[in-house]
């Protein structure tokens, strides 16, 4: 992990942060849905690999919101 980020930076990635958070509800959602709904012995295998791909989702959500936020940061006023 790299050091702390400067001020303006850190306020950016607060901002994705809630973004990517609200972006992701329903996926986070299934995930905890998966787990809970798995037993201690069920937790690996099947409900393992759903859940990975559940993850996947919400890591390309994280990426489209940051895409828009830089695209937010350089659109021209109109």
């Amino acid at each position: 992990m790299q050091g702390p980020l400067p001020d303006e930076q850190e306020a950016q990635a607060q901002e994705l942060a809630l973004a990517i958070a609200q972006a992701a509800q329903q996926e986070l959602l299934e995930v905890a849905r998966a787990l809970v709904g798995s037993g201690t012995a069920d937790l690996f295998g099947a409900t393992e690999f759903k859940v990975r791909d559940i993850i996947l989702k919400v890591a390309a959500k994280a990426y489209q919101q940051r895409l828009e936020q830089k695209k937010t940061a350089t659109k021209a006023p109109a």
